[in-house]
């Protein structure tokens, strides 16, 4: 039977490998995991596999934070000595993180056949590191799991054998599919924070091309005040500790915000469902507003998910005040009737049955 290595690093990554490592522990399926900690350690990110039912890591790096060289370098080495001790014979990777990066480039030394699920987004943008990484990863993996139709067209004009491509979804449909019940069941967030079903606006802002420039974070702060002042709806804003060090070493404040701290996946996915508009940078949650039909402002001057924009599901802001105030009136006329154009919510089943069924 074929053996497969999993491995991830961060909590996006988790999310959208829980319906592949969900199929494995249903069917019997040979496989482990390792985690590499690329953004926190072990025991923070816990949390999550207890409550999406997942079994924890055979492996455990806990690389934590460091430059893109260090924590790439770090990764790379201990994950050469897992595959060596283990060598399976495909190693599954997932999206664009330096974990993803690492992982294929450790498989690729060690003749080891690599799979990519999310291949084929581009953002065209080579100032995110982002971007790199899913460039280089495709371009040496065997298996490329391409989420739509036009992910696998960018892949074919970049030269990649058509054999190699599978359409199959994106699993973050399967995920929101599988864990929306269980959020609804498990997480009393609205009643906590005191909040009303699309009663208010959810901003989510990590990436280091926003959080790091003063100019662009600045804008986006003026923004959602701008908003909170023309909506009267509350702005909800789960901020990391990174970001709030960023903000006051700035001179900049969150007043008329309201931040709360980092979320579980459950709680999360219920304040994604309840919201009125969704503000973010993040490409997972606008895949998941897509999916939940709430709409959603991409707060950046691009994005490597294309198909929510032209749904009109989804729409670029940049980080100007005026733009976003703007974006959200339009956003917010527009119905909630857009196709999912990122999934069935059977990616999980084509993507298990190419792998443990190639050998």
């Amino acid at each position: 039977m074929t053996k497969v290595s999993i491995i991830l690093g961060t909590r996006p990554e988790v999310i959208k490998f829980s319906p592949i490592i969900r199929e494995c522990e249903r069917s019997g399926l040979s496989y482990f995991i390792l985690h590499t900690g690329q953004h926190y350690s072990y025991n923070m990110d816990k949390v999550f596999f207890e409550q999406l039912g997942l079994p924890d890591p055979k492996y455990n790096l806990e690389v934590g934070s460091g430059t893109h060289a260090e924590q790439t370098g770090r990764m790379m080495i201990g994950i050469e000595a897992v595959l060596k001790k283990e060598m399976p014979d495909v190693v599954l990777v997932e999206g664009d993180t330096n974990t993803v990066l690492a992982g294929a480039l450790a498989a690729v030394k060690l003749a080891i056949k690599v799979g990519h699920v999310e291949a084929g987004l581009r953002s065209y943008d080579r100032t995110m590191p982002e971007e790199t990484n899913r460039v280089l990863v495709d371009h040496c993996s065997d298996y490329l799991f391409a989420p739509t139709e036009k992910s696998k067209g960018i892949l074919i004009a970049e030269g990649m054998a058509e054999e190699k491509i599978s359409v199959t979804g994106n699993t973050v449909v399967d995920a929101v599919l599988q864990n929306l019940e269980l959020s609804e069941k498990r997480s009393g967030i609205l009643s906590d924070l005191g909040l009303k079903r699309g009663g208010y606006l959810l901003v989510t802002v990590h990436r280091q091309e926003n959080v790091d420039v003063k100019g662009r974070l600045e804008g986006i702060l003026e923004g959602l005040k701008r908003l909170r002042s023309e909506l009267g709806l509350p702005i909800v804003y789960p901020v990391h500790p990174r970001t709030k060090d960023r903000v006051r070493g700035f001179g900049l404040d969150l007043r008329g915000i309201q931040c709360i701290d980092p979320l579980d996946y459950l709680g999360f996915l219920q304040l994604e469902r309840n919201a009125r508009l969704i503000l973010t940078d993040s490409g997972g949650v606008q895949e998941e507003a897509c999916i939940l039909e709430v709409p959603c402002i991409t707060l950046r001057d691009n994005t490597e998910r294309p198909e929510t924009i032209e749904v009109r599901a989804n729409t670029l802001a940049g980080t100007e005040p005026k733009s976003i105030v703007e974006k959200a009136s339009m956003m917010l006329a527009r119905e909630r009737n857009w196709p999912d154009p990122l999934g069935d919510g059977r990616a999980t089943e084509r993507i298990v049955k190419i792998i443990w069924g190639s050998q």
